[in-house]
């Protein structure tokens, strides 16, 4: 069953992705297909071009790898309190009513700050839970990331231990 890692910011050399990057690490240690998918790589125009039912072809590319996953884990950064609208603009671009309709979501929280962006997984569990998602139960908050993770590792034991209890409960979940 193949997995789709979701890099919740466009922001390039983010946080975020380096974070996906060790759950690809992880996954592949597993054996499990997976494949990162990069809002960085979005069309520049794509929330004019595909949003209310228009249709762009260079967006149709997202719409297939999500299609392809059921199960979906979302790195998401702590932007103003919350999540970044380009992943809210993503998503409302998605094919609605179906695209996350009873897949099975894993969601990790990125900040720099204390909380590890709780307030933006609560609010993305929200819209998740309107699309019909199965949302894992176990939600990391990575707070201060800055200082917990480097050269493409944790740092903190602590959180290299929830993330490998994160993946194993998500791969049987």
């Amino acid at each position: 069953m193949s997995i789709g890692i979701i890099v919740g910011t466009n922001r390039e050399d983010s946080f975020s992705e380096k974070i996906a990057g060790y759950y690809s690490q992880r996954l592949t240690e597993r054996n499990r297909e997976h494949e990162i998918i990069h809002l960085k790589d979005l069309p520049h125009n794509f929330i004019f071009s595909n949003t209310y039912g228009a249709s762009d072809p260079a967006f149709a590319s997202f719409q297939k790898q999500i299609d392809a996953h059921p199960k979906l884990i979302f790195i998401i950064p702590e932007y103003n309190g919350s999540f970044p609208g380009v992943l809210k603009s993503f998503v409302d671009a998605l094919r609605h009513p179906d695209s996350f309709s009873r897949k099975k979501i894993a969601l990790v929280g990125v900040s720099s700050g204390a909380y590890g962006n709780a307030v933006g997984l609560s609010h993305f569990s929200d819209v998740l839970a309107y699309l019909n998602a199965d949302i894992l139960g176990l939600r990391l908050k990575l707070a201060n990331i800055l200082a917990h993770f480097s050269d493409g590792a944790f740092t903190f034991e602590v959180y290299a231990r929830f993330v490998e209890k994160q993946i194993d409960t998500f791969i049987e979940f």
